[in-house]
């Protein structure tokens, strides 16, 4: 039996709804960030590039675009070290490994700003559990104020969002494992390769597109971060971890529409220098392997 065509017109519903809450409000959004609208302006006016020339002499700009490249880098990393290491763990024959599987991915279905609010309590420099349980066990030094100490704000904010994601990469990298021919394993462990070797030779580069997968939704996902900053220290102590969609946010609450629109388009701009290439050599790494 031959394999069953369905007409191109199937896919107009989608691709209209596509066109509609997608591609639309993008090509608005680029036409709103030339022009000088503003809640108090009488009628938008198009300024040209007066809003990209003003956006780059911002200096707490350049802050927010620090923050946001360290906390997509670290998290990206560190996300898909961790996820890696969950599914490999709990790719075993262990007994729990259902219910651990569960465990990890649970604060992934969490919503961000629930999660937030916990870790405030549990960030909290005097009622907090983590300074708590550092004053009992006789480490005050180690005792801050974790989100209102500049030194270790953004520290705290990374760790509270890999602890909520780190589940999801585990699931991606569970099922790529799933795909891995299970007698390739065996065969060279009867050869007599360690685990290691296994891993290196075998596992990683068969699991090149969950890898794939993986670090272009981690990278996308942290560069657009926001709700967990907004939750936990709302880009502050001062301006110390202010990242692209907090400073967004402000901007649009003064009522600078046009200028936080070009900043949306430069964040919109960044994501697909960063993203593109990094899809292509993934794509291209897994080709070769």
């Amino acid at each position: 039996m031959g394999k069953m065509k369905y007409p191109l017109y199937f896919s107009f519903p989608a691709l209209a709804v596509f066109l509609l809450f997608f591609i639309t409000p993008t090509i608005i959004g680029f036409y709103y960030s030339f022009t000088d609208w503003n809640i108090n302006a009488d009628q938008i006016r198009f300024n040209g590039l007066d809003n990209y020339i003003e956006l780059f002499k911002e200096p707490r700009l350049k802050t927010a675009l620090i923050n946001t490249l360290i906390f997509a880098a670290v998290v990206t990393l560190m996300q898909n070290f961790l996820g890696l290491g969950l599914a490999l763990i709990l790719n075993e024959a262990l007994k729990l490994r259902n219910l651990l599987r569960m465990i990890f991915f649970l604060p992934y279905v969490i919503a961000p700003i629930v999660i937030g609010y916990i870790f405030r309590a549990i960030y909290h420099p005097e009622h907090g559990i983590i300074n708590t349980l550092l004053e009992k066990a006789g480490l005050q030094f180690m005792v801050h104020d974790w989100l209102n100490d500049p030194k270790y704000a953004l520290f705290s904010i990374i760790v509270t969002d890999l602890w909520r994601v780190a589940g999801f990469s585990m699931v991606v990298y569970l099922a790529g494992l799933q795909f891995i021919p299970k007698d390739l394993i065996e065969s060279s462990s009867m050869d007599g390769a360690q685990y290691w070797q296994r891993f290196r030779s075998i596992i990683f580069p068969l699991l090149a597109p969950a890898l794939t997968v993986n670090v272009l939704l981690s990278m996308i996902g942290s560069m657009k971060v926001f709700e967990m900053v907004m939750v936990l220290t709302e880009g502050g102590p001062g301006y110390t971890t202010e990242v692209f969609y907090t400073y967004i946010r402000g901007m649009f609450s003064t009522g600078l529409f046009g200028y936080a629109t070009a900043v949306n388009v430069v964040l919109f701009v960044l994501v697909t220098i960063v993203g593109v290439p990094v899809l292509m050599a993934m794509k291209k790494r897994e080709v070769e392997m």
